[in-house]
C-alpha cells in the first residue's frame, strides 16, 4: 500500500474535491442517464463542508477525499473518491476501516448511499454495510456500530 494520510478539508480544496467527483462518478451517471458536468460539481460545491471532510493524500499529493457529517442518530459517510491512480491498492479500505473504528468507539450507526451498479457497494458490503432501501438511482445502507 502506497504512503497515505489524511487531513482536514480547507475551504480552497473544494474545486480539487469537484473535479474529483465528476471524474469518479462520470462512468456511472452515465450509465445511469443521469450525467450533467454542470450539476456533478455543483452538487458538490453546495454540500461542502470542511469540517466535515477529509482530504486523503498519497506521497503528500491531492489523491481523494471523504466526509463523515454528524446526523440525527448517525453518522452520514459521504463523498469518498479516490483518484483512478490509486484506487484498487487498498487506501480505500484502510481510510473506511479508519472512520468505522471511529464510529465503533462512539457507539454510532453509519449510513451512505451508494450509486446502483457501483463496484464502491462491495467495497461497503465487505466493511459491514447492509442494504436499508433502493431507488431508481441509489442503495442506501447502514452499518450498525461493532462492540
Amino acid at each position: 500500500m502506497a504512503d497515505w494520510g489524511i487531513r482536514r478539508a480547507s475551504a480552497a480544496d473544494v474545486e480539487a474535491v469537484a473535479e474529483l467527483r465528476a471524474l469518479v462518478l462520470r462512468a456511472d451517471l452515465e450509465r445511469l442517464g443521469r450525467y450533467d458536468a454542470q450539476r456533478v460539481r455543483r452538487r458538490l460545491r453546495d454540500g461542502f463542508v470542511p469540517a466535515h471532510t477529509n482530504v486523503i493524500e498519497v506521497h503528500g499529493a491531492f489523491a481523494g477525499c471523504v466526509a463523515l457529517r454528524p446526523a440525527e442518530g448517525a453518522h452520514w459517510l459521504e463523498h469518498f473518491y479516490l483518484a483512478p491512480r490509486v484506487q484498487g491498492g487498498g487506501i480505500g479500505g484502510a481510510v473506511l476501516r479508519e472512520l468505522l473504528e471511529r464510529c465503533d468507539r462512539e457507539g454510532t450507526v453509519v449510513r451512505l448511499n451508494v450509486l446502483r451498479g457501483s463496484p464502491a457497494r462491495r467495497l461497503y458490503e465487505r466493511h459491514g454495510f447492509v442494504v436499508e432501501s433502493e431507488d431508481p438511482v441509489d442503495v442506501f445502507m447502514m452499518r450498525a456500530p461493532v462492540v
